[in-house]
Parts: C-alpha cells; sequence; structure tokens
C-alpha cells in the first residue's frame, strides 16, 4: 500500500485499484504520466490485491496479484465464462478495511481487473453496501466479468458518475468488451483512445481527464467552503 501524495485536504484522494498480475507498486509505475496531469488534484492511494497470482514454472516470483480467479486452481481469464469466483470476498474486505483506515476517498481509478472490480463496487454501492464511500470512479479498459456469481452486480442501473477509458487496438481487453458495461451505467462518460492496454495519458485524453476532475475537484472545494 502506498500514497503518492502528501494528502492535502483540498485535493481529490483517490484509490487506484492495479490490473491482474500487479500490485500497488507495478500500477504507481504504469500511471507515471497519468500522475504527472492530475497531480495538481489529486492525492492518489494505490493498494495490492490480496490474492497471490503464482508464478508459471520457472517464472520470477514478481508478487503479483490478483482481485479474483475464474477458476479454482487460482487462474484468471476474462473471456471465460464459470461459475466460480474465489478470492473476491477478500478483495472486498480488503478494501472495505482500506476505506475505514485510510478514507474518506472520494473516488477510484481503476485498471483492467481491476476496473471490472472497482464496477462491482459501484454495484454494490448502488445496492445500499455502506462500505465503499465514494463519488465517482475511473474505470480503464473495464469489462463485465463473466462468471455466473457476479450477474447480479450487472442487473440493475448504476448511477455512480463513471469516466469509461478504452483503446481500439487493446488485444487483452477488446474494445467491444469494454463497451459491453456501459449500458450498466447511467450517463457513462467515455473515452475511447487509439491505443491498446494501457492507461493513456497523451494530449487528447489530458484534456478529457481534467475536465472530468475539475468537476469533483470544484465541488469538494464548494463544500469545504460551506462546512466551515
Amino acid at each position: 500500500m502506498s500514497s503518492s501524495a502528501s494528502g492535502a485536504s483540498d485535493k481529490l484522494k483517490i484509490l487506484c485499484i492495479h490490473g491482474y498480475r500487479q500490485n500497488a507498486q507495478i500500477f504507481r509505475e504504469r500511471t507515471g504520466a497519468l500522475r504527472k496531469i492530475i497531480k495538481k488534484y489529486t492525492e492518489l492511494v494505490f493498494i495490492s490485491a490480496p490474492n497471490k497470482v503464482l508464478p508459471a514454472e520457472g517464472e520470477e516470483d514478481l508478487d503479483q496479484r490478483g482481485w479474483w480467479f475464474s477458476t479454482i486452481d487460482h487462474t484468471f481469464k476474462a473471456n471465460q465464462v464459470c461459475d466460480v469466483n474465489p478470492g473476491l470476498q477478500e478483495s472486498l474486505t480488503t478494501v472495505a478495511q482500506t476505506f475505514n483506515d485510510l478514507g474518506p476517498f472520494d473516488g477510484v481509478l481503476a485498471f483492467s481487473q481491476g476496473a471490472a472490480f472497482a464496477a462491482i463496487l459501484c454495484a454494490l454501492q448502488n445496492q445500499g453496501d455502506t462500505r465503499f464511500p465514494f463519488k465517482f470512479a475511473i474505470l480503464v479498459a473495464s469489462f463485465r466479468s463473466l462468471s455466473s456469481n457476479h450477474a447480479a452486480f450487472y442487473a440493475n442501473p448504476i448511477n455512480c458518475p463513471t469516466l469509461h477509458v478504452f483503446g481500439d487496438t487493446d488485444g487483452v481487453i477488446p474494445r467491444e468488451s469494454s463497451e459491453d458495461l456501459l449500458p450498466v451505467f447511467v450517463n457513462p462518460q467515455i473515452l475511447n483512445h487509439p491505443g491498446g492496454h494501457f492507461v493513456p495519458a497523451s494530449a487528447p485524453q489530458k484534456k478529457v481527464y481534467l475536465e472530468f476532475l475539475e468537476h469533483w475537484y470544484t465541488k469538494k472545494q464548494e463544500e469545504n467552503s460551506a462546512a466551515k
């Protein structure tokens, strides 16, 4: 668990949720360009999933993590239809504890499997779960889980304000998979980019990120002023 800012209370505090086979440190390193763009408005807190992804035989152990698995053997494929989800409850407990210990958080920034997990957090919040109080989510390369255990998360419209980011040439989570998640959310904002499976942070995306975050930053300033 790591924080990338000193924690000025007027900034937006955002929980960062990594992708499959990543951890807090890897995700932090891979969002360097984005962190520079949004540092004026944000304090980012990176956490690691509790579920360890076992390295393949002969592969270096890089402490890779996952938010849940699609097999009982603790492997995961986003396109795998299954009836299991080992690790999900442990992840929900970890994130709930993070909200309790390090919150409050204004929003969530998540990537790939982490973004699919964050969509589940949005659904749980929408269904009245009070463990995950946040106001918005930025979901990069997200998708619907194909575990039958997760079907209820997509049964009702989700009102959490979201920015959905996905790439035309993503070979890991195809654009169509990210688009399939959009109808679940009420008025989702979309940032489509020409790239692949990464968090984009070039000029066209910079404008969208900043406009999205400025709205919440301004709102927080107004709320802080009203509370004084």
